[in-house]
């Protein structure tokens, strides 16, 4: 039997794997377990711009960002830094310890780039109105999105260590249950506040899985469009529900996600790479959509994915340039991790 068998069936932890693409991290190059330097903030900030963008459109990712930025492992480990701990020291307030254990730099740069992301891509570019079925833009845009998805998959699958049947039949499992949940109908819900924490506390766990978008889980849930509105009118009595559901998910789904990649990472690494393979059904750029309107807004019902008989040529461009923006992210991750390790 097999070193790797062997975790499998004790319950050991696995070996923790790079999901960067970088080599292991040296001695001097600081851990994911501490909070990062001022100097690391731009690219915190421009990485949460990333999944602020991502998270806007239904079907794609902000986890998924997060996994080709680099910073995955360091955004749970930023998140579980809320810990009791801290919590007491706050009630005490001991400020300084506090700030101590939480990863505030890197929280606060991520929330900053996370909230200009869904800004920008709301108020300016209006990033939803490109992806309903009547928008000629939307095969363009899931094109982009589908070779950024397809991306990752690759990238990360090339950092699981010795794909034994486990590890497959993991991935196989994910895949289904990604295909599922990207076709589930959206139904009509209520608008109640209670209702509405729920979806906050649905969608941010979403978000933190590859492959699964915060939006799409809104969207199931009938309120996409509601809670898009209230983000552009600042309707308070909707985001602070939200917003509070949204915190307790994310502190409470951060620790079980982070205890389970702690103990069997490479399996729950395969079975996130299968959540990405199965989400690629929803945003395939070639789909019949069927839409109805709710309350004035535009809800797809079934969304169908065919075979073209020609391809567009502007769809194949998006297409790749998905993928290279992946691969590029990888390689600047990289060369961040290598020089931060150089001291540079």
């Amino acid at each position: 039997m097999s070193e790797d068998s062997k975790h499998e069936r004790s319950g050991e932890p696995e070996a923790e794997p790079v999901v960067s693409g970088a080599r292991r991290s040296e001695p001097s190059e600081p851990s994911e377990a501490q909070d990062i330097a001022w100097a690391a903030g731009p690219y915190t900030t421009f990485s949460g711009f990333c999944m602020g963008t991502a998270d806007v459109v239904p079907g794609v990712s902000g986890g998924t960002m997060a996994v080709a930025l680099g910073i995955y492992y360091q955004l749970l480990a930023a998140i579980t830094s809320a810990n009791s701990e801290a919590l007491t020291s706050l009630v005490r307030l001991k400020l300084r310890r506090v700030m101590s254990l939480i990863h505030w730099r890197f929280l606060t740069c991520l929330v900053l780039g996370v909230g200009l992301g869904v800004a920008v891509m709301v108020k300016i570019v209006k990033l939803p109105s490109m992806v309903l079925a009547s928008s000629p833009n939307r095969p363009l845009v899931y094109a982009v999105f589908f070779g950024m998805v397809l991306g990752s998959a690759i990238m990360l699958g090339r950092h699981v260590e010795k794909w034994n049947a486990v590890r497959v039949v993991a991935c196989v499992a994910g895949a289904l249950v990604g295909f599922a949940i990207v076709n589930l109908v959206p139904v009509a819900t209520p608008e109640h506040p209670a209702f509405i924490f729920l979806c906050g506390s649905v969608a941010i766990c979403a978000m933190l899985l590859p492959g699964i978008s915060g939006s799409f889980i809104l969207l199931i849930l009938g309120k996409y469009a509601y809670i898009l509105g209230a983000v552009g009118k600042l309707d308070l009595m909707v985001l602070v529900p939200f917003g509070v559901g949204c915190v307790v998910g994310i502190l409470l789904f951060s620790r079980l996600l982070k205890w389970l990649l702690s103990r069997w990472q490479h399996t729950v690494l395969a079975v996130l790479i299968g959540l990405l393979i199965g989400s690629l059904w929803r945003i395939w750029p070639y789909q019949n959509i069927t839409e109805i309107i709710v309350r004035e807004k535009p809800r797809v019902i079934s969304a169908e994915p065919f075979l073209p008989t020609s391809v567009e040529p502007k769809l194949v461009v998006g297409f790749v340039l998905g993928i290279l923006f992946v691969v590029g992210i990888e390689w600047y991750a990289v060369r961040r991790k290598a020089a931060m390790a150089r001291g540079v």
